[in-house]
C-alpha cells in the first residue's frame, strides 16, 4: 500500500515516469484541456461534477508524492475585469497547501497566454482536469529532483 496521499493508479504511473523538469497541470473545470496541452501529455479527467474534485484537493495529493521545483498559476491579464480584485482567493489556499507540505515554494503567476505556451511544452506529461469552478485556479507544477 502506498504511504503517500496520492492513490490514483494512473496518476501514480504517469508521475512515477516523470523526471526532473516534467510539467504537471492541475486544471480547473473551465480549462480547455483537450486543446491546450503538450504533445506528450496525458489527460486524467476527475471532473465528476461542478466543484468535484477541486484543484486544491489534487494539489494536496500530488504534493504528498512528488518533489516540486516550481508552482505556476495562470496570471490574470491587466485588462481582465477580475484583475482589479487582486489575487484570486484560491491562490491563498494553494499557498497554505505548499506551506503545509513543508516547501518554501511560492506561487509564480504566468500571464494567461504565456501559461498556455508553457503547458504546450514537450515536458508536459500530465493534465488532471478537475471540476473546480474557482476562477484562475489552474496550477502548473515543475517536477524536481529527489535527493534522499
Amino acid at each position: 500500500m502506498l504511504k503517500h496521499q496520492l492513490i490514483h493508479p494512473r496518476i501514480n504511473e504517469i508521475v512515477g515516469r516523470a523526471g526532473h523538469h516534467a510539467k504537471i497541470l492541475i486544471a480547473d473545470g473551465n480549462y480547455p484541456a483537450s486543446t491546450k496541452k503538450g504533445p506528450n501529455a496525458e489527460i486524467i479527467s476527475l471532473n465528476l461534477m461542478p466543484g468535484v474534485v477541486t484543484v486544491a484537493q489534487v494539489l494536496e495529493a500530488v504534493l504528498s508524492a512528488v518533489v516540486i521545483d516550481a508552482v505556476n498559476t495562470m496570471g490574470i491579464p491587466d485588462d481582465d475585469p477580475y484583475a482589479k480584485h487582486g489575487p484570486p482567493p484560491v491562490w491563498a489556499e494553494f499557498q497554505q497547501l505548499l506551506k503545509r507540505a513543508k516547501t518554501r515554494l511560492k506561487l509564480e503567476p504566468i500571464l494567461k497566454w504565456d501559461f498556455y505556451e508553457a503547458v504546450a511544452s514537450p515536458d508536459h506529461v500530465l493534465t488532471v482536469q478537475t471540476g473546480d469552478q474557482a476562477l484562475w485556479a489552474n496550477v502548473l507544477l515543475t517536477v524536481g529532483c529527489r535527493t534522499k
